[in-house]
């Protein structure tokens, strides 16, 4: 429990982080912790690296959850690193989601099946009626021995390596978190793998106090795949609806309804600078671009800037607030993200970390093309026609 004196200025925290979380902590209904340390990892080399590396340091437990498990080296990689700590006695646990990691090459599973990882299935599309299989397991969360955990946008595949220099080399942002924080993405990993297993914990499970690791504030926000309105959806309100200075997303897939495109306007509306980042001529989902591109007119014209990312596919998902505020994780700004999946995010309340975004973001625009409201206003008939001709499925994309 908090104090009245830990939510004056003097607590060492600026006032407008105090004000922001205590709005976060009442609409929500999670609790925000102190004393956490967070590291930006940027792109697949810094990524799988030190995922890679408390995998293999793990001497009591992994979990580890991803949407996207496809082929190729990376994920061998992977498939041995958590064979050969399972070999070594450590408790493995490996949720895939049932239909982003189709495509997972069997002899991977037989080799970890060997090893004894345990491996559970979210939702494979084979069993579930037409209505389940569309709510999938978009969370990625990695923790090793109850004490360091990653989230971020990154899936285990080809697409994700290297630092995106090409189009072979996708753009993403990832995290480590230790800290109290921990816990809460732990639980996300929990509440998944309790729907598909029928043993939740074992002895292996320490349940260990998580002590300060450093001075950020972090609340765990978790969506769920379910009706109605959602956490998510809170989250983004609440943060949008809180910025006085500037607003900067970057997401890979941009197809919101017309509540968020509202509350874009809205947002800038109030004077607010509102930056949005997303992909360019290289994205893998050009029927979601579409169901964007439809709204940038709009957007535009209510004082949004939207740049597209160049060189490869933009698949981050962040947004910083004001250089005090980040969000980070899996959800997308799209209908999907919101309304159908499970996801999680991280709201994170520190300046040096979402000044590290906003780096990212700076950089990330150098290599981005400015949306022109006149040029985009004169686009083709062809292109208009693309746009409208997604609408009826866009609460999908």
């Amino acid at each position: 429990m908090f104090s009245d004196t830990d939510h004056r200025p003097e607590s060492g925290y600026p006032e407008r982080i105090l004000r922001l979380r205590r709005r976060l902590e009442r609409l929500i209904g999670i609790a925000a912790t102190e004393g956490n340390a967070l590291l930006p990892l940027h792109n697949g080399d810094e990524i799988f690296a030190a995922m890679l590396g408390a995998i293999r340091d793990a001497e009591h437990t992994v979990d580890m959850m991803t949407f996207v498990y496809w082929r190729g080296d990376i994920a061998r990689e992977f498939a041995e690193a958590l064979s050969e700590r399972a070999r070594a006695g450590v408790r493995v646990r490996l949720l895939l989601d049932g239909f982003g990691s189709r495509l997972i090459e069997k002899d991977q599973l037989a080799t970890m099946d060997a090893a004894g990882v345990e491996v559970a299935w979210f939702r494979k599309p084979l069993y579930l009626s037409p209505l389940k299989q569309n709510h999938r397991c978009h969370r990625k969360v990695l923790i090793t021995d109850e004490e360091t955990a990653f989230t971020g946008g990154v899936g285990i595949a080809e697409e994700w390596c290297g630092d995106a220099r090409n189009e072979h080399e996708w753009r993403d942002t990832h995290v480590q978190v230790r800290g109290p924080a921990v816990d809460g993405l732990a639980a996300a990993f929990a509440q998944n793998w309790a729907e598909c297993h029928a043993e939740l914990f074992t002895e292996r499970d320490r349940f260990i106090e998580l002590r300060p690791q450093g001075d950020a504030i972090v609340q765990v926000v978790r969506g769920s795949a379910s009706f109605g309105w959602q956490d998510m959806q809170t989250l983004l309100r609440v943060v949008m609806e809180s910025a006085e200075e500037r607003v900067r997303l970057t997401t890979a897939y941009f197809a919101p309804d017309d509540y968020f495109v509202e509350l874009l306007c809205a947002t800038a509306g109030r004077g607010v600078t509102v930056e949005i980042l997303l992909p360019g001529p290289h994205t893998d989902k050009r029927v979601c671009q579409l169901a964007g591109q439809h709204h940038y007119e709009e957007l535009i014209g209510c004082g949004v800037k939207i740049y597209e990312y160049q060189p490869t596919m933009m698949h981050t998902k962040s947004l910083t607030v004001d250089r005090v505020a980040s969000l980070i994780g899996s959800t997308n700004f799209n209908r999907r993200s919101l309304d159908h999946d499970e996801e999680v995010m991280l709201a994170v309340l520190d300046q040096e970390f979402t000044a590290v975004l906003d780096g990212h973001f700076e950089e990330d625009l150098t290599r981005s093309e400015l949306i022109e409201g006149g040029r985009w206003k004169r686009r083709s008939p062809v292109q208009r026609a693309r746009e409208a001709a997604v609408l009826p499925i866009r609460r999908w994309l």
